[in-house]
């Protein structure tokens, strides 16, 4: 991954549940937006209760604003005959935060192992082109801590910069909390540190 890039791509509501068939099996995928482990054990064992007759619920996730985790399960398919090919479009869509599951309803005929890969691939394919993909930027969040006289240079700042302000104490001693895109963090960061009664530091997400 590009280091400079700051944006990633994501689906913000799960997709319509999609079916590709092949000789008789029958293959339901659907992408949900995940944040967490715990989000993806949800929506699979919702989707094992809506598809109690199914034989396998294989499926693959990509976690983390810099896409920095995954995983693909096969679900007692062959080894890398469908989680590896349901990754494999997260990847081409180049969508993080994603989960794809499909659900297969064994059809009587086997496919073999290429015809599992082609089957996967297809549906978590289709599952992805029926989802809604919006692209986010990859922002860091800084805390200043200043008297309340230097109000009016750290909001001119703020305004003269566009940045968003995510909260805010107004006292004596006053806080802010500012959203910065990661691509001008280090230059923000900069402005706000040369400024003698203003002290800034990054919040460690």
């Amino acid at each position: 991954m590009d280091i400079e890039k700051d944006t990633y791509k994501t689906i913000t509501k799960p997709g319509k549940e999609v079916l590709f068939k092949d000789r008789g099996s029958k293959f339901f995928g659907v992408a949900y937006p995940v944040t967490t482990e715990d989000q993806i054990k949800e929506y699979l064992e919702n989707l094992k209760k809506a598809h109690y007759n199914a034989r396998h619920w294989c499926y693959a996730w990509q976690l983390g604003k810099e896409y920095e985790s995954y995983r693909a399960n096969d679900d007692g398919e062959p080894s890398n005959s469908a989680g590896m090919p349901i990754y494999g479009q997260l990847q081409s869509f180049d969508v993080t935060n994603v989960l794809v599951v499909v659900v297969r309803y064994f059809g009587g005929t086997k496919l073999g192992v290429g015809g599992l890969i082609q089957a996967y691939k297809t549906a978590a394919q289709m599952a992805l082109e029926a989802s809604r993909i919006v692209e986010r930027t990859i922002d860091e969040e800084f805390l200043l801590k200043f008297d309340y006289p230097e109000i009016n240079t750290v909001m001119r700042i703020v305004k003269d910069e566009n940045l968003l302000v995510t909260s805010q104490t107004m006292n004596l001693d006053c806080e802010l909390v500012i959203s910065v895109r990661k691509k001008d963090s280090e230059r923000i960061f900069q402005l706000f540190e040369n400024i003698f009664k203003v002290g800034i530091k990054k919040i460690e997400i």
